[in-house]
C-alpha cells in the first residue's frame, strides 16, 4: 500500500532555513531507502547514492516516490553539497567518499540517528556480538503476544525509518550492529541490552578488539536514571568496559554463574527474575530456546519484559512458544538418519561456538567464507569432542586447515553449497549431524548469509 506524504505539512515541522536541507543517502539497501522516504516526507531535498547496483525492488520504490538516485557510482559533486549524509553501516570509514565528507565536517549519521529524531516511542535497544537476532525477535514476540503496539527494526525487518513515516507504534524493539551504533550521537535508548562482546568485524576496527567493545557500549550513551542498562554479568569484556563506561541508567545484570539481587540468575535449572518487586520463575526445559547461550537470551528478553512489567503466564506462554529465526540453528529435516542444520547466521567464531556447544551428536561441521581475522582457537577443543570431519565451504581454506589438521581427521574443500551438502552426507552415517555453521561472512561465494542458508537448504532437500 502507498503511504500518504503531505510534504507541506512535514516540511513545516522542520527548521529549513534559507533553502531546503540537503540529505544524501549513501547505499540504496533496506535502511537507506527507509531513510530517504523519511526525510522526504519531512520536507528534505533528498538524494541517493549506491556505489554498487540498486535491487529492482528498491529502485521502484525511489522511482514511485519521485526521490533521484544514482547507482555504481558517488558523485561528488552531489554529495559533498549535502547538510547531513544519513550512511548505510555497510559502508566502511575508510571508504574514500565517507574520508572526504569527514574532510568537509559533513555531518555522517545512521538510519537509527536520524528516524530516532522523529519518534517519541519507547525505545528498546539490543546489541551483543551473538544472540542480539534472536533475543531481538524473542522480545518482540513477548510484547507483540502481550497486546503492545511495537514495531521491529533496526538490524531485522523493515526499515526502522520507513516505520517511523507510515507507523503508530508506541515501541520499537531494534537489532542494534555496532556498525549502526558507530553513526549514532543524540539517538537514546529506554531500555538498553548488551549481550556479550567477543572478537568480531575487528577489520572494520583496526584489527583493535577495544575498538570494537567501545562501539558495543554507545548503546548505552545518553542514557538517563530513569533508563535500564540489562547486560550479561558473566561477560569478563562487558565488566571489564562498564568500568571505564559512566553508566547512569538502571542496571539489570542477568547470570548463569552466580545469584544477582535485581536481574537474573539461574537456580535449580530455573530461570529467575527479580526486578522492583516483580518475581519471574520458569524451567528452562520449558523454554522453545534450548542450549546454554539460549538462557542468555531469554533472561534478557524475560528482564525486558518485567520492566514493562507484563504478566507472568504471558511471558512464559511466549518462551515456550517461540520459533527460531531462519538460518540460526535451523532445522532442515533428516535424510537416512541424519540430521542437517542451517544456522548460516554464525559469521563469527563465537557464534558457531555456541551452535557446537549445543549440538549432542557427532557433527560434519561446513567451515568458511570471508575470515575476518577469526581466532578459532576457542573453537579446538569442542572440535575435538564432537566433530568428526569439517567440510571447509569458501574460496580460501587455508587458515581453516592450519587451525584444526592437528584436531580432525578429515577436512575437505567445497566450494558451492551443493557440493558442501553432498561431501557432508557422504561423511556422515545414521545418528550423526551435518551443521552449516560457518564462523565467516559469505561474500567469496554468495550474496549473504541469507543466500548461503537458502542454498543450502535447497541442496539438502536435492540430496
Amino acid at each position: 500500500m502507498e503511504p500518504n506524504i503531505n510534504i507541506a505539512s512535514a516540511a513545516s515541522s522542520f527548521p529549513l532555513g534559507g533553502g531546503r536541507m540537503r540529505i544524501v543517502v549513501l547505499g540504496a539497501g533496506e535502511s537507506g531507502v527507509g531513510a530517504a522516504y523519511l526525510a522526504l516526507q519531512r520536507g528534505y531535498d533528498v538524494f541517493v547514492s549506491d556505489f554498487g547496483g540498486i535491487a529492482a525492488n528498491y529502485k521502484k520504490q525511489l522511482e514511485d516516490w519521485n526521490i533521484r538516485f544514482e547507482e555504481n557510482k558517488h558523485s561528488e559533486g552531489q554529495i559533498l553539497t549535502a547538510t547531513e549524509v544519513v550512511k548505510s553501516p555497510g559502508i566502511p570509514e575508510k571508504a574514500p567518499i565517507v574520508k572526504k565528507l569527514r574532510e568537509k565536517n559533513i555531518p555522517v549519521i545512521s538510519e537509527i540517528e536520524f528516524a530516532g529524531r522523529y519518534t517519541d516511542a519507547k525505545i528498546i535497544g539490543i546489541t551483543g556480538s551473538n544472540g542480539k537476532t534472536t533475543t531481538t525477535s524473542l522480545t518482540y514476540h513477548i510484547l507483540k503476544n502481550a497486546g503492545l503496539n511495537v514495531g521491529l527494526a533496526g538490524n531485522i525487518g523493515k526499515s526502522f525509518a520507513y516505520q517511523v513515516a507510515t507507523e503508530k507504534f508506541d515501541t520499537y524493539v531494534l537489532e542494534l550492529s555496532s556498525f549502526m551504533l558507530d553513526d549514532m550521537y543524540q539517538f537514546k535508548t529506554d531500555i538498553a541490552v548488551l549481550l556479550n562482546i567477543t572478537p568480531d568485524h575487528l577489520d572494520r576496527y583496526d584489527y583493535k578488539f577495544e575498538n570494537y567493545a567501545a562501539s558495543k557500549f554507545r548503546i548505552s550513551q545518553n542514557q538517563t536514571e530513569a533508563d535500564y542498562f540489562i547486560y550479561c554479568a558473566d561477560d569478563p569484556e562487558i565488566i571489564k568496559g562498564m568500568a571505564d563506561h559512566e553508566l547512569k541508567a538502571q542496571l539489570l545484570p542477568f547470570s548463569i554463574q552466580k545469584k544477582v539481587e535485581t536481574g537474573a540468575f539461574l537456580s535449580n535449572d530455573n530461570i529467575v527474575i527479580n526486578i522492583h518487586q516483580q518475581h519471574f520463575e520458569m524451567s528452562i526445559t520449558e523454554l522453545a530456546l534450548q542450549g546454554k547461550h539460549n538462557i542468555y537470551n531469554s533472561m534478557a528478553s524475560g528482564i525486558v519484559s518485567k520492566v514493562l512489567e507484563l504478566r507472568n503466564p504471558l511471558i512464559r506462554e511466549s518462551m515456550s512458544n517461540f520459533k527460531n529465526i531462519e538460518h540460526r540453528l535451523e532445522s532442515v529435516g533428516k535424510i537416512s538418519g541424519i540430521s542437517f542444520i542451517n544456522d548460516s547466521k554464525a559469521t563469527n567464531v563465537n557464534s558457531t561456538w555456541y551452535a557446537l556447544e549445543s549440538m549432542t551428536s557427532d557433527v560434519i561441521l561446513i567451515l568458511g567464507g570471508v575470515d575476518k581475522g577469526n581466532d578459532y582457537s576457542m573453537l579446538k577443543d569442542l572440535v575435538r569432542q564432537k566433530v568428526k570431519a569439517i567440510v571447509c565451504l569458501g574460496k580460501d581454506n587455508k587458515r581453516i586447515h592450519e587451525a584444526f589438521e592437528g584436531d580432525v581427521d578429515i577436512i575437505v574443500n567445497t566450494y558451492s553449497a551443493q557440493e558442501a551438502a553432498q561431501v557432508s552426507y557422504h561423511l556422515a552415517e545414521k545418528g550423526d549431524t551435518v551443521l552449516l555453521s560457518p564462523a565467516c561472512a559469505s561474500f567469496d561465494l554468495f550474496k549473504n548469509y541469507e543466500d548461503r542458508g537458502r542454498q543450502f537448504k535447497q541442496a539438502v532437500k536435492e540430496l
